[in-house]
């Protein structure tokens, strides 16, 4: 037998690992009240109430609330408490075991410290099933409720009738639910009672728990295999009722487990899988689900944390064994007291609860323990998982940093090639222009030269509160010259051979003849005029241009960066020494070596005339010569030798 359990076991834990985790949320509460305060204990109830307890556990309920001999107060809280709970539910389950009585037709459940000295005060003193109806209500799916209370009850016997037409019947009365998919089980049906029968639960119990949560097995067919079980144990006396109707598609507690796809179909990730089961086995939370985890994975991060999971409810099951065995030995204690027992008897007792109390404490630090590891590995889950997280975003960003890099250089490049297409464009305008200016001055005659306009009339004059000072255009004018990458030295507002060297660069590259001797207000403003980049970036031996700066240039193995800065094979052959290349020459050194910048072909000056204003032509100079023979007027003439 014990082999073909292990083997039940095992399919039915593969069937599991296979299935994705139950989505329906399931809540339960169970009452279990024995220990009443103005009549007899009833023995079974409190039994009742844990092995039902036990049996939702087991099912994988999401939340499963155990109240044992519970007050009115009590009562009151546990349903409020209940229908908080409900109202995020698919399915809700309220398991009653105690008395309960009927009154006009309807159904009232007694807690522990109800007295009912009339027949009015069941009003007052006990929570109608309506009540609990109503706490069950907001569940989306599903509403059962369980009465065990048709029990034979003691309080009819001595409660006082207010009116002799008030009716107290006989167990609990037939009900009919209003709202759908709501299902009400009785112990027994209308106007008959129940047993406790003779062992530790009622038959009505031990059916319940024997069928009610199988996996797959329809509520109606699961209340009908109760019913036989029943009857078989009371000998046909006692039958159970459901009352309530469902629709007709199978509705089960416990949802069925499929059988599991072939081997070949399961995820190529093993990783992957055993979180997916491990999931799974922590919805249902059981230790033979644990158990049949840790034997398909006995190693790695999460059969570790299966073992922690198993060891917690190992440990919550020694707490509960112990808090019973203390509460029994607490009550058999006060038993003995109030029947009188003999002082060795009543010693013994207190001995015995001493000792179960210290176990239940022992228990106690035990479970706290378990639930530390727990919690523990749960914390080196989330961990793990989030480094994982940091590394594919890393990855991520890495990848997105790279794809933006190769977009910039190939945005640069396109521009280059734009720029060399507008210089280009540019250069040719302006030859067409100086020849066609020069054409137009060589066929005018020369006359009186206009002098240029005074300084109180000139354009230029009036916008001069928008120029910078004279002192200032050297700094500025390097400071451009740097943004277009035609000055690499430093910005110190001397303008020196260094820095008319960068300007004659800019000449060059921007294909203007600007005057290079003089930091002029003209030449800041071409620079100015340019938003791109306009000199070409220069690198050492070695490197290479890449966008807006130099990059090393790597060689496979096997080859070197020759003379012409290109990866060259080496040879096998003994060649002649090539000269090692040169360290890089400092700003001083290179201006000693590289050419001076060339002269400009103009003299710099401008002459004005009707046609308007031009430079000076080459070996031409400007004197002031009167105009019209009157020696107090005179004007500036272009002279040329």
């Amino acid at each position: 037998m014990r082999a073909i359990a292990a083997i039940v076991l095992a399919v039915w834990s593969t069937w599991l690992f296979s299935q994705p985790a139950f989505a329906d949320k399931r809540v339960a509460l169970v009452i279990g009240n024995s220990a009443y305060k103005n009549v007899n204990r009833l023995r079974n109830p409190a039994n009742d109430a844990a092995a039902v307890v036990a049996m939702f556990e087991k099912a994988g309920f999401d939340s499963v609330d155990l109240r044992l001999d519970v007050s009115a107060t009590d009562m009151r809280r546990a349903l409020r408490e209940f229908g908080n709970k409900t109202r995020d539910a698919d399915v809700a389950v309220m398991y009653y075991a105690g008395h309960g009585i009927e009154l006009d037709g309807t159904n009232y459940l007694i807690p522990v410290d109800a007295q009912l000295e009339t027949d009015t005060d069941v009003y007052d003193e006990t929570f109608a099933l309506d009540r609990v109806l109503v706490a069950v209500e907001p569940a989306k799916q599903l509403r059962l409720v369980i009465l065990d209370a048709c029990r034979d009850n003691p309080f009819s016997k001595t409660m006082k009738r207010t009116m002799g037409s008030r009716a107290i019947g006989r167990g609990l009365a037939k009900v009919e639910p209003s709202s759908p998919n709501t299902m009400i089980a009785f112990a027994a049906k209308a106007g008959s009672t129940a047993s406790d029968g003779n062992s530790k639960n009622s038959p009505f119990a031990t059916a319940l728990v024997d069928h009610l949560t199988k996996p797959g097995l329809d509520l109606r067919k699961a209340f009908g295999f109760v019913r036989d079980d029943v009857l078989k144990a009371t000998g046909n006396t006692q039958e159970p009722f459901v009352y309530g109707s469902l629709g007709g598609n199978d509705v089960a507690l416990v949802p069925a487990v499929a059988v599991t796809a072939p081997a070949g179909a399961a995820p190529a990730d093993q990783e992957a899988a055993m979180q997916r089961n491990y999931e799974f086995a922590e919805r249902v939370g059981t230790k033979p689900v644990w158990d049949a985890f840790i034997a398909k994975y006995p190693s790695g991060f999460y059969t570790e944390l299966a073992k922690a999971q198993r060891d917690k409810l190992t440990a919550e099951a020694a707490r509960v064994e112990a808090t019973n065995k203390a509460k029994a030995a607490q009550e058999e204690q006060t038993r003995l007291a109030i029947e009188g027992a003999k002082a060795a008897q009543q010693a013994k007792a207190a001995e015995q609860a001493k000792a179960a109390e210290q176990a239940r404490v022992s228990a106690e630090l035990a479970k706290k323990a378990e639930d530390a590891k727990v919690a523990e590995a749960e914390r080196a889950k989330t961990t793990a998982l989030a480094k994982a997280a940091e590394d594919a975003k890393a990855a991520e960003a890495a990848r997105a940093k790279a794809a933006e890099a190769d977009k910039a250089v190939r945005e640069a490049r396109l521009a280059e090639a734009e720029r060399a297409k507008a210089t280009a464009v540019t250069r040719e305008a302006e030859n067409q222009k100086a020849v066609a200016d020069a054409k137009a001055g060589d066929d005018k005659a020369v006359g009186p030269i206009a002098a240029l306009q005074p300084p109180e009339q000139s354009p230029a004059a009036v916008a001069a509160s928008d120029r910078p000072a004279q002192a200032d255009i050297p700094r500025l004018l390097l400071t451009e010259l740097r943004r277009v990458g035609c000055n690499t030295g430093s910005i110190d507002g001397n303008w020196n051979s260094a820095a008319q060297k960068s300007l004659g660069l800019f000449n060059k590259n921007a294909g203007m003849k600007l005057d290079v001797k003089v930091a002029s207000i003209d030449a800041l403003d071409a620079v100015k005029s340019k938003a791109a980049r306009v000199c070409p970036l220069i690198c050492d031996h070695g490197y290479k241009a890449d966008g807006d700066r130099c990059a090393k240039i790597s060689c496979a193995p096997g080859s070197f960066v020759n003379d012409d800065n290109e990866c060259e094979k080496k040879r096998d052959k003994p060649i002649a020494k090539r000269e090692e290349p040169r360290a890089p020459l400092d700003r001083t050194e290179r201006s000693k070596t590289e050419p001076a910048p060339t002269k400009p072909q103009v003299s710099g000056q401008i002459v004005c005339n009707n046609g308007g204003c031009r430079p000076v032509q080459r070996g031409c100079r400007i004197e002031q010569r009167p105009i019209g023979g009157r020696s107090s007027i005179g004007g500036n003439v272009e002279v040329c030798d």
